[in-house]
């Protein structure tokens, strides 16, 4: 029985994925141009991820060790406009997919609240924290807890509502389903109305759905194929070890869009180190 080496969290951005992300970010300043001494990208990529880990201010940034807040709060504002983070996701996934391969065959989809004292975009009170202000990631994983796709909303939106937009909103191409090859999507029974029953299946999806907590005393019967939901929710617990996830203190959306797919591009990238661990 071989043992899978643990893969080490990342606090700087790893050679292997920098050279991955960086044409994405533009030009940088040319060694010799007139003006203030510029900082690397790369300095600036592993601040906006300090704070993506520790939940801190950006304000609290370490400037020996990574930039002034006032260039890193900038370059993060310049490079969400440019959807770039959006884009380094994509991008490791299609590495992933390259590299591992994309387990569409177990998909799984949940959402998970957390707090948004700020408030701003997305969100709404919490059914399950008082009413307080809070937001929902809708979130779907392929088999190996990969992050697909990820909808945020307020938290009082219920999950089917955001099902259908999580299922169309993968940044990459997903293969057309094979006869010999079926995606299945696990569901809890948060999902058990016919609407999304119905577009799931448009969807060509084989759908695994919980049956409500009234039914469940009852005596089920052997499937074929069991179904794996529980992956869903260890990639939420992957997420929520990001800090600033954990506790959503951005008022934008685009701002906190961009934090969940750098994240989501760690945890892939993650993935893919494991993979080669183990191989």
């Amino acid at each position: 029985m071989t043992t899978q080496t643990p893969v080490e969290t990342i606090w700087h951005v790893p050679d292997d994925l920098w050279s991955l992300i960086a044409p994405l970010l533009g030009p940088e300043k040319a060694p010799g141009t007139p003006g203030r001494p510029a900082v690397s990208y790369r300095r600036i990529f592993d601040g906006i991820l300090y704070v993506l880990r520790t939940g801190c201010q950006w304000s609290a940034i370490p400037r020996e060790q990574f930039a002034a807040k006032s260039t890193v709060w900038g370059r993060f504002k310049q490079w969400v406009e440019a959807e770039v983070f959006q884009a380094a996701w994509a991008l490791v996934l299609t590495y992933y997919d390259c590299a591992v391969g994309i387990d569409w065959k177990w998909q799984a989809l949940d959402g998970v609240m957390t707090k948004a004292p700020l408030g701003g975009e997305a969100t709404g009170p919490s059914p399950v924290d008082r009413a307080k202000s809070g937001t929902k990631r809708s979130v779907l994983s392929d088999g190996r807890g990969a992050p697909l796709s990820v909808i945020v909303a307020g938290a009082n939106a219920p999950d089917k509502t955001l099902a259908l937009d999580t299922l169309d909103s993968i940044p990459v191409e997903r293969p057309a389903k094979q006869c010999y090859r079926l995606h299945h999507l696990c569901l809890d029974a948060g999902y058990n109305y016919d609407d999304v029953i119905e577009g799931v299946r448009e969807r060509d999806y084989h759908l695994h759905l919980s049956p409500p907590a009234k039914e469940q005393c009852l005596v089920v019967p052997e499937k074929k194929y069991p179904a794996r939901r529980w992956v869903i929710e260890r990639t939420h617990s992957w997420h929520n070890r990001f800090r600033r996830l954990l506790i959503r203190w951005e008022k934008k959306l685009d701002h906190y869009y961009a934090m969940i797919d750098l994240a989501s591009t760690l945890i892939t990238w993650r993935l893919v180190i494991a993979a080669s661990n183990s191989s």
